[in-house]
């Protein structure tokens, strides 16, 4: 019997976010989980859907500062965070969490 080999590819979430509606949902998702390093995986996820040189043209940041910030692997300092936020089109707001 031979072996057949099946090629696979990692999972990207920026192959999946189709719609705004989508990547507003994966967002409020992403924020309600407090996770700094998770919402800038999920922004770079976001970026490499629409274009990361995008987003380095209306930030001013440069592509390879965009990609070490929004891997996931850090938490980017706020700065880079509101820059990229508001490149997006996004704005953040806030609400008091229900009492339990």
């Amino acid at each position: 019997m031979t072996k057949t080999k099946i090629k696979t590819r990692p999972f990207d979430m920026a192959n999946y976010l189709d719609s705004e509606e989508e990547v507003v949902e994966y967002l409020r998702q992403v924020l309600e989980d407090g996770d700094p390093a998770e919402l800038a995986a999920a922004l770079g996820d976001i970026a490499r859907a629409r274009g990361m040189t995008q987003l380095a043209r209306d930030t001013g940041l440069s592509r390879e500062s965009l990609y070490k910030s929004l891997s996931g692997e850090r938490a980017p300092n706020s700065e880079t965070l509101f820059k990229v936020i508001r490149a997006m089109g996004f704005k953040l707001s806030l609400q008091p969490q229900p009492q339990s």
